[in-house]
């Protein structure tokens, strides 16, 4: 965490790294056989092998159980069909994490898997690298699977067990996401901080107008009460206390947080902050994405309504 918030301090926008250290690879610390942790953690903690972990589909986004990726049995092999769309570290993937239905398909959750496919498996392919309205700075793909055949050793966790371990990874993630929000916005802020104070209109600094004291006073709160929930979400994870509520708010709140400020922060830039150079802009088009992946908001608010509700 501390890595990603000095990353997004020096406007290094890189969820791929995180998503290789800090998502995929505890499924193999978590659910990995020795001999898998093994095979794929050293070269993943060199960089030799960059790691990928197929979830979306063209149909299936944050509805995980409407996957249609399949894995059928054939003798002690595996054969995987079916194909993923936004996958972060797609283009570069040496092995990727593929979630795929093995069980009834009436019992979605109850019927899915993780298998460890190496990007040299024959029938693995990689699509085009997509164009996105920002983080330039990875690469995000399409993956396709045709005939992949698989061993029995490349099932990764329990077989129809793979639902539950992605519902037992995912608070990271959003806590991960959340961090990142944060600090980001943090970032912007001191940036705006210093541009408004050297920069002149009406005879005086842009400081100076109150209201622009407003607007950063309004900013400075709102980043402050958040990044106390934040801090509090990570102290109960380095616990194993943090929920999926919690970490379903702190990744909401702080996403559409990020969002707002960066559109203020571009606010008070003017027409200098909707230059491509200038790091409000890269963050402005970074922060849209946010809201959208690992789990959209709407998702995120279902999740933390049902503990509300309930019985």
């Amino acid at each position: 965490m501390i890595a990603c918030e000095e990353m997004s301090y020096a406007f290094v926008a890189s969820p791929a790294m995180a998503l290789h250290s800090t998502i995929v690879m505890p499924y193999l610390t978590h659910y990995g056989t020795k001999e898998q942790q093994e095979q794929y953690l050293p070269p993943m903690t060199s960089g030799a092998c960059i790691a990928s972990i197929g979830m979306t589909e063209p149909d299936a986004g944050s509805d995980l159980q409407g996957i249609r990726t399949n894995a059928k049995k054939d003798g002690t092999d595996w054969i995987i069909n079916g194909s993923k769309i936004y996958i972060t570290n797609g283009w570069l993937t040496d092995c990727c994490v593929v979630v795929a239905k093995t069980g009834d398909a009436k019992r979605a959750a109850h019927g899915v898997s993780l298998f460890l496919v190496d990007a040299d498996t024959p029938g693995f392919h990689k699509g085009r690298k997509l164009q996105k309205l920002g983080l330039k700075g990875q690469d995000t793909a399409e993956l396709f699977f045709e005939d992949v055949r698989v061993p029995a050793s490349a099932l990764l966790g329990r077989e129809n067990g793979g639902f539950y371990q992605l519902m037992e990874q995912l608070p990271q993630e959003r806590l991960l996401i959340a961090v990142h929000s944060i600090a980001i916005s943090e970032a912007m802020f001191e940036e705006t901080r210093e541009w408004v104070k050297q920069r002149k209109a009406f005879g005086r600094r842009v400081a100076d107008l109150q209201t622009v004291q407003h607007k950063l006073a309004e900013l400075k709160t709102s980043i402050a009460v958040c990044r106390a929930f934040v801090d509090q979400c990570m102290e109960l994870h380095d616990s194993s206390k943090l929920d999926g509520e919690m970490a379903s708010m702190a990744k909401y709140w702080s996403t559409d947080l990020e969002n707002k400020v960066a559109a203020d922060c571009l606010q008070l830039h003017g027409g200098w902050g909707f230059m491509w150079e200038t790091n409000i802009a890269k963050c402005y088009a970074s922060a849209r994405v946010q809201t959208i992946y690992g789990g959209t908001n709407e998702i995120m608010k279902e999740l933390i309504a049902r503990n509300i509700v309930k019985a």
